[in-house]
């Protein structure tokens, strides 16, 4: 579940803090989000470049944290950003562009997910709807959190994706899903249980 060189986490909160990104600021970073925003706007590729480049890479993440497949992952994340560039005209740049983006993201994760899954069911296909994590794992993450969490559900997924790899509060992440905020508070903790519950399943220690 941690290499060697960490202590074994306590909870399956802790394992996912452990691989979770924390927020930093890039010191001497060219272009604000704002700036780079504006020129996309006024039709700058540079600048929509920087863009994609700087939010891709979490988008993906998100992406393949909730389908656990990585040519879909890679296509979620794109056309998320796509989609986000297209409707730039309407956001409201005093907000910052990554929960944006990402709420589109997780959106679109969910609703792959789900397809998947109705598709297996009316082809009769009996095969499990979890994908195998990789080799090695994504960033700090160890097969075994990888693995455990693709044992949830795709709705269980995406509240602890968003919750502990993205900072969000419960009230940030009703409103990205559209849901209420007790239905949010119940998904992380039947998620977070099952979680822990699968993590000592594949180390007991």
């Amino acid at each position: 579940m941690s290499t060697s060189a960490e202590p074994v986490p306590a909870t399956a909160a802790e394992s996912l803090a452990i691989g979770g990104e924390r927020r930093r600021r890039r010191p001497g970073r060219p272009r604000s989000e704002q700036a780079l925003i504006g020129g996309a706007l006024a039709g700058s590729e540079a600048d929509l470049e920087q863009l994609f480049r700087r939010f891709w890479p979490r988008a993906y993440r998100i992406a393949f944290l909730i389908v656990h497949d990585h040519a879909a992952a890679e296509d979620i994340a794109q056309e998320a950003f796509l989609a986000a560039i297209r409707r730039l005209d309407r956001f409201d740049r005093r907000r910052r562009f990554e929960p944006w983006l990402a709420t589109i993201v997780a959106n679109r994760a969910i609703d792959w997910t789900r397809a998947r899954a109705s598709r297996r069911e009316q082809t009769g296909d009996d095969a499990s709807d979890i994908a195998s994590p990789p080799d090695p794992p994504i960033g700090r993450y160890s097969q075994e959190v990888l693995a455990a969490l693709a044992s949830l559900s795709p709705e269980h997924r995406a509240v602890i994706v968003l919750r502990y790899l993205l900072e969000y509060s419960p009230g940030e992440i009703a409103k990205a899903l559209d849901l209420p905020r007790g239905t949010v508070n119940s998904r992380l903790r039947r998620g977070l249980d099952a979680l822990e519950s699968r993590l000592k399943e594949l180390d007991p220690r």
